[in-house]
């Protein structure tokens, strides 16, 4: 252990002296901070903001009047997405998805309001994450403090004697990555803040342990990397261009191939098609501002011989809002179908990009990082989906009281006058139909389970470059 430390402590000593790895060191340490520290103000500042848009939202649908209750479901209602509490590390999808729907009957909208701007206070650098540094640039200092650590004592012509006096190619190594180890050690000093910031706001503590865990163990194959090439070659010149031709195919190369290969696997069809084919399939559905419409013949018959009616007007309900709760309900289940058919091709595409983690360990770092933060793909589709049920129970519950609460005969005359329109209003207490919506990431056992593939993808790159850097420390020469 003694030789491991003072060979490590050998190895600090000349990295202070080398202006290029101190000048990498202090580069990556300003820029760890400067963007936690920018990422973490802005996420907070956004989910303070969503959540006060939120609760105006509802206390603002919840205030209105006394109306008839069709403008209510067209009067609508925002949902936000409020992030959580580790997209201080990894804001994942958010900034592109959107965060934001807008609710109202008969229709599906997407999530909008995207944040496009850059950031006025630091240029662009409100866009570089935390999880990006980590990801791109961390492994780039890794790479230059590293890819001399071995191949530098052989063109020295210190390692014959290092060998000859007894030093086992083993603890020489070992001594090595002790020296990058400390240096991925103080790397992640500044992504235990976040999850410990994290943790304090309430997420769970497996999580910001997962996640410090996740890239440790990205930093720590990139370091395994640059020891077994520096042990391989007999130029730092080779080593640094063979580390950095790798690090190019794996963190800007492979992904993007990812992303064109799966474009090419799993095509989406794009929104123009999509809205032509969803419109032929609405002609069936018929629509629901119109009672008089042949799609809605065998309700009327089924309501007229449940009631044992004659006409509509008899009826204990107001047929029209029956058409309503009907139209409703089949349009909902058919904007679904649609939605979960989108929803599949994008997880089947972020399957085959996720597929390339075992080829890149960039990708299999990304994926899980945005699963443990909470960022990803899967939970936006969550949200969707959450704030999907919570349109369809505000709107059946705004159509139900459009069907018993207000009468059929002054329903169709709301127009003849004042009085008339008067009278086709409902009392503003059946608004209560509104639920308070707040989104939350999936529980951190669901999120570990889920990026557990990811996980075990960075955990064979790392057993595979020890094991083979194992073999190379036992053929090492000088």
């Amino acid at each position: 252990m003694r030789h491991i430390l003072t060979i490590a402590a050998d190895e600090w000593r000349f990295w202070i002296r080398s202006r290029l790895a101190l000048a990498g060191l202090l580069v990556m340490a300003v820029l760890l901070v400067v963007t936690s520290f920018v990422t973490a103000a802005r996420v907070s500042h956004e989910r303070d903001v969503r959540l006060e848009h939120q609760q105006a939202a509802e206390e603002r649908f919840l205030a209105q009047p006394d109306r008839h209750p069709h403008r209510m479901v067209h009067y609508g209602h925002y949902v936000h997405r409020i992030p959580g509490q580790l997209a201080i590390l990894d804001p994942g999808v958010d900034r592109v998805t959107g965060q934001s729907i807008f609710l109202e009957g008969h229709r599906q909208n997407s999530a909008m309001f995207a944040e496009a701007r850059g950031g006025a206070s630091l240029g662009r650098l409100a866009d570089l994450t935390p999880a990006l540094v980590y990801q791109l640039f961390a492994p780039l200092l890794l790479i230059v403090l590293g890819h001399s650590l071995i191949v530098r004592e052989r063109e020295s012509a210190t390692l014959a004697p290092l060998l000859a006096q007894g030093l086992s190619p083993g603890v020489l190594i070992a001594g090595k990555a002790a020296a990058l180890g400390s240096v991925i050690l103080v790397m992640l000093l500044p992504i235990c803040g976040l999850s410990a910031f994290a943790a304090a706001q309430g997420e769970a503590l497996l999580s910001g342990l997962v996640v410090t865990g996740t890239y440790a163990l990205y930093l720590c194959l990139w370091g395994a990397a640059a020891l077994l090439v520096s042990a391989l070659v007999n130029q730092r010149g080779m080593a640094l261009g063979i580390l950095f031709a790798v690090w190019l195919l794996a963190a800007i190369i492979m992904p993007r191939a990812a992303v064109n290969i799966a474009g090419m696997v799993e095509p989406v069809p794009g929104k123009i098609e999509t809205d032509l084919a969803l419109a032929i399939d609405m002609r069936d559905v018929g629509d629901g501002h119109d009672a008089g419409a042949s799609a809605y013949d065998t309700l009327r018959a089924n309501l007229l011989s449940e009631h044992n009616a004659e006409r509509i007007e008899d009826l204990p309900v107001n047929f029209r809002g029956m058409v309503a709760l009907y139209s409703e309900e089949r349009l909902t289940q058919l904007l679904n179908e649609y939605a979960e058919a989108q929803m599949a091709r994008e997880q089947a595409q972020a399957k085959v990009i996720g597929s390339f983690g075992w080829a890149s360990p960039f990708i299999a770092a990304g994926s899980a990082s945005r699963i443990l933060s909470g960022t990803d793909l899967g939970t936006h589709h969550r949200f969707l989906r959450e704030a999907e049920t919570v349109r369809y129970e505000f709107v059946q519950g705004l159509n139900r009281a459009h069907a018993h609460d207000l009468s059929y005969t002054d329903d169709i005359n709301r127009n003849r006058d004042v009085e008339a329109f008067d009278r086709a209003r409902i009392s503003a207490g059946n608004w209560q139909v509104l639920d308070r919506f707040r989104f939350h990431p999936a529980p951190a056992g669901e999120r570990l389970l889920q990026a557990a593939p990811f996980l075990v993808m960075l955990a064979f790159w790392l057993a595979a470059l020890l094991a083979a850097l194992a073999y190379a420390g036992g053929r090492l020469r000088p």
